[in-house]
């Protein structure tokens, strides 16, 4: 799919120039991840009788604009950054104030660890949709890219599901989907978010499946 075809005709120059905004993420926040965000706020919406605009293409496009490692001090400070930095940016392209404040906030309440709860329809699909990404084929993916580029091995050898150790998804890469990813779905504020999430989450259970059977064989 060619970049034009990822969005509708007359947001198309607009995507363009926001996308060249973008500073280099890391492998599971890199601009792969913003256009996947992108088309997931797009079924979302759609799914929600919703159609697409203006600012649910900019805070879709700039939600990750101050990229800071998850072992960062300021982690949990990156989405409020981004949408500070989204402001100047989406006023030089000629963006309602409403429009602004619309992306701003949406950017901001996307966070999983910033706390802010999502009070617009658009912020409230930007963040199924961004937490969606974390799930399925692509989620695993992304949980064992950052697990390694934190320096944190893929699971406990000696005890990889945590049957006799407290769960640590600080130390072990798997840890994380049972501290956190298998339980978004139930936390998705969208009904189009919750059944895409649940058949990802199904995907992610799957592999885990899988997994146990390789590391302890009968």
């Amino acid at each position: 799919m060619v970049l034009s075809d990822r969005f509708p005709a007359a947001f198309g120059d607009l995507a363009e120039r926001l996308l060249t905004h973008l500073p280099e993420g890391d492998a599971a926040h890199d601009r792969g991840h913003v256009l996947r965000v992108w088309s997931l706020c797009r079924t979302i919406a759609e799914g929600e009788g919703r159609m697409p605009d203006r600012a649910l293409l900019a805070a879709a496009l700039l939600h990750d604009l101050v990229a800071l490692p998850k072992d960062h001090p300021d982690r949990k400070r990156a989405s409020t950054l981004s949408a500070e930095a989204a402001r100047p940016i989406l006023a030089a392209e000629g963006l309602s104030g409403s429009e602004i404040n619309e992306a701003s906030h949406a950017i901001a309440a996307h966070s999983y660890s910033a706390g802010i709860e999502p009070l617009t329809d658009a912020a409230r699909i930007l963040r199924d949709a961004d937490r969606i990404e974390a799930l399925g084929a692509i989620g695993i993916a992304r949980t064992f890219a950052v697990s390694g580029s934190l320096g944190r091995p893929l699971w406990d050898a000696g005890d990889p599901f945590a049957a006799a150790r407290p769960l640590d998804d600080g130390a072990f890469g798997l840890d994380h989907f049972e501290v956190k990813l298998l339980g978004l779905a139930d936390a998705m504020l969208t009904e189009t978010g919750r059944r895409i999430a649940r058949a990802r989450t199904e995907v992610m259970r799957g592999f885990l499946d899988d997994l146990r059977a390789e590391l302890e064989p009968k």
